[in-house]
């Protein structure tokens, strides 16, 4: 299995991870993928070409490259976006004035037939939210059968998705972008960003919220259905399993994080997962970490419940 897989299915270009590797590597197989179906005749071009599915940054501007010159227009779908209920795709290639640019296509696709997943990771901040949050995203892509975990970054933090592997690279640089990315949480950004975690409908999704109870993370966690508390202090975490109540989620997991420690430890599976992570560090790969393995679990395992 390569990297990154590319199928056309009607006028829609499926697209989705596969085997973990390097945004390099990806973007290589991605390439390969789209010539072998250019070749073919596959992608033979038309007046409108859909794409759903997940991509990093490189890899949707080498999609737009390589076919953006065989389609008069190319929409790309938005988990974020729902129009009465079905899924929406935003026109971001045009060459013909049959679609404008930022126009809202709706398909009959429905994208709220099913209440899927909405997962928040939540706790005090300093006790490596983002940094679980990655591990989790890997330790997922490497399950058989397992959805793409989608994540919503519910904090201005200037930490996105990038971060954890440009920090592997070079963490001087991606310490440098994230203070200039890094913005206000005010109640406009919290208002937009619980729109995101309400509509947001793929089969399984990650909410990364701030590190403090504040009435803009009550606004975002109100739309999820689960949550995942993390506290580096165990003396936090009751008033987040008070918050969370409070919202109606179901806690699904309580994790001490331990940056000294040298070990993880399971104490209890269900109906909650309880126990100790270890070194949640930036720059360090802790998808192998033994609680981040078993909630990868817990976490999948969420969406054949619903």
């Amino acid at each position: 299995m390569t990297s990154y897989q590319i199928n056309l299915e009607g006028d829609v270009l499926k697209v989705r991870f596969g085997q973990p590797a390097m945004g390099d590597q990806v973007v290589r197989d991605a390439a390969a993928r789209l010539d072998e179906m250019i070749t073919l005749g596959e992608l033979a071009g038309g007046k409108l070409l859909k794409i759903d599915g997940p991509a990093s940054v490189a890899v949707s501007y080498l999609i737009a490259h390589k076919v953006s010159h065989l389609y008069s227009a190319i929409a790309v779908f938005d988990p974020k976006i729902g129009i009465k209920g079905y899924k929406s795709f935003i026109v971001a290639v045009s060459h013909t004035p049959a679609y404008k640019i930022g126009e809202l296509i709706e398909t009959d696709e429905p994208h709220k037939d099913k209440i899927y997943p909405k997962v928040v990771i939540c706790g005090p901040s300093q006790s490596g939210k983002s940094c679980l949050r990655e591990g989790l995203k890997q330790a997922i892509s490497n399950i058989a059968g397992a959805p793409y975990p989608y994540v919503i970054t519910a904090c201005p933090d200037g930490e996105g998705a990038w971060y954890s592997e440009a920090a592997q690279r070079d963490l001087e640089l991606a310490q440098q972008l994230k203070a200039t990315y890094k913005a206000k949480f005010t109640p406009e950004f919290a208002t937009k960003a619980a729109s995101w975690v309400r509509n947001a409908n793929t089969p399984l999704n990650i909410i990364d919220v701030g590190g403090r109870i504040t009435d803009e993370n009550r606004i975002i966690m109100r739309e999820a259905t689960h949550a995942v508390i993390l506290s580096g202090k165990n003396e936090k975490i009751p008033e987040w399993q008070e918050f969370c109540e409070s919202l109606g989620l179901r806690i699904v997991a309580i994790i001490h994080s331990d940056l000294e420690d040298k070990e993880d430890v399971i104490e209890s599976e269900s109906p909650v997962l309880t126990g100790k992570v270890h070194r949640l560090v930036r720059g360090e790969d802790v998808s192998r970490r033994g609680m981040v393995q078993v909630l990868a679990k817990v976490l999948v395992g969420l969406g054949s419940k619903q």
